[in-house]
């Protein structure tokens, strides 16, 4: 994943910090090396690592540490800024007034995604009520008119007819007039693209520039290139005046160079990146929430628009009725764990939770199990039962078990354990929600607030934040997930020693 290497090499220099009391000249410039050489690690251009390292070395020896805030705080305060300030600052959205339609051009290199891009981009001007066109213009690249053609289909978009005889200019302009006429909103250009930076290929863009007068000209880039993509950046912005980018498969191995030199070195602000193959996986670039990303912080706001954009909300409140009632069954916890699945990987879910960079490790060192071929294993089981089953887990005898078993391809031994720990997590349901005398409904536990979130934003246990229903339950045992159990034990005074504690104070409060 995209900064992942950087997040564990700043996290360490940040640790040496954390460990004195006071910092020294020498300790500020031994953890600036740190630093450094995890920036170029991340091919960071090194121009950029060399203002960046400078700017934060200044505003650590020169600034007062603050009363009530440790020396290693007020570090990694400054560093925050200072990458918030280097991945643009402010969320830079599309400048999309004056007529209409409005027109996006999408420029780029061949094979950095710009067709992908351009239904994903479609997909979330939609959501936000606008009413996108679909235009191909690559008549070169074999194929190119085709798939656009397909992705338009598929999001029951509207979609230019272009074919491979005709000119890309006038491709735009008629495309443009079509989209007029049935009431489109916003045109996205999908642009030809070469092996390199080449002059007929500037010129056609430029041209094309020249007929549509795009509002938007969005270079997209792949950032696994790294540096070379804020090279051709360069030249792009250089002829067109790119108006901001799109980095592509950052859900790869990228190291995350790219992200954090584009705007320094080409004054164009990074709009979206490419998380995932599907047509929903883009994302609105907030440098603020990056920045949090690669320190470790986390990205709650992130996590909460996930759910809020992919669970049903009716859905979920009638989930979290049945929760309370304790009649929450296996069949309603597969349709959870599916539910969890749209968000992404569950590594991907725990980083942007903060605080739980602790656990993704120790879910990883579990029994050297992975948690995503656990799930499935859980899911194949619960699959296999009969939907009486699900409904009533008493039914499950030892024959339904050993049949269950046989379909899921699992031992005996993993049904019972499953069936065993989803009973006790529905039990552990029951006394926090379930309600005690006189149907009293108990409260939720809640999480600590934590460092960097907006005041007020405390996290109820499981996830809170989210539409109700969105807890992950089982998240402390969950069936299926070795190393899992007990993890919930500690949060918020809850477990045995909760419950001793109380009983010792009641005789105290009856004296008084």
């Amino acid at each position: 994943m995209a900064f992942e290497g950087l997040t564990e090499k700043i996290s360490s220099a940040f640790k040496h910090l954390r460990s004195k009391g006071r910092l020294t000249e020498s300790d500020i410039k031994d953890a600036m090396k740190e630093i450094r050489m995890a920036l170029l690690e991340a091919d960071v251009n090194f121009k950029v690592v060399k203002d960046f390292v400078e700017n934060v070395r200044e505003k650590c020896l020169g600034q007062e540490v603050l009363k009530g805030v440790s020396p290693a705080q007020q570090v990694v305060k400054i560093v925050h800024d200072a990458l918030v300030a280097l991945l643009g600052g402010e969320t830079a959205g599309l400048q999309l007034q004056g007529r209409e339609p409005a027109v996006i051009m999408l420029v780029g290199l061949q094979g950095s995604g710009k067709t992908t891009s351009a239904g994903k981009i479609a997909n979330l001007l939609r959501k936000q009520k606008m009413r996108p066109y679909l235009v191909p213009a690559d008549v070169y690249r074999p194929a190119a008119i085709d798939q656009l053609t397909v992705l338009a289909r598929q999001l029951d978009m509207p979609c230019y007819p272009s074919t491979t005889d005709m000119n890309p200019v006038d491709i735009a302009r008629q495309a443009v007039a079509a989209a007029r006429e049935q009431q489109a909103t916003v045109v996205l250009l999908d642009t030809a693209g070469r092996l390199h930076v080449d002059e007929p290929l500037m010129q056609e863009l430029a041209a094309i520039k020249a007929a549509v007068e795009p509002q938007e000209i969005l270079f997209v880039a792949d950032a696994m290139t790294g540096q070379d993509a804020v090279t051709v950046a360069q030249s792009f912005n250089d002829r067109l005046g790119v108006t901001g980018v799109v980095l592509t498969k950052m859900d790869g191995d990228a190291r995350g160079g790219a992200a954090l030199s584009i705007r320094a070195v080409t004054g164009a602000p990074v709009k979206f990146v490419g998380m995932g193959e599907k047509l929903s996986e883009m994302e609105v670039f907030h440098p603020d929430r990056i920045a949090g990303r690669i320190l470790g912080m986390g990205d709650v706001l992130t996590l909460v628009e996930k759910a809020q954009g992919a669970i049903n909300a009716e859905e979920a409140e009638e989930l979290a009725r049945k929760m309370q009632k304790a009649s929450f069954d296996l069949e309603d916890f597969r349709t959870q764990m599916r539910r969890i699945k749209k968000l992404g990987s569950l590594d991907s879910i725990l980083k942007l939770i903060p605080g739980l960079g602790g656990l993704r490790e120790k879910l990883a060192q579990a029994g050297g199990a992975v948690p995503e071929k656990e799930l499935a294993r859980t899911e194949a089981i619960i699959s296999s039962m009969t939907m009486a089953e699900r409904r009533n887990p008493d039914l499950l005898n030892g024959s339904r078990r050993a049949r269950i078993a046989k379909g899921a391809g699992v031992t005996v031994a993993q049904v019972n354990q499953l069936v065993r720990q989803f009973e006790q997590m529905r039990k552990m349901m029951q006394g926090m929600l379930g309600g005690g005398k006189g149907g009293k409904k108990a409260a939720m536990p809640r999480m600590p607030r934590m460092r960097g979130m907006p005041p007020g934003l405390n996290l109820p246990a499981g996830m809170g934040g989210m539409p109700s229903g969105m807890g992950m339950p089982g998240m402390g045992g969950m069936p299926g997930m070795p190393g899992m159990e007990g993890l919930s034990a500690g949060r918020s005074g809850s477990g045995k020693s909760a419950k001793k504690r109380k009983k010792k104070e009641r005789p105290k409060r009856k004296k008084k």
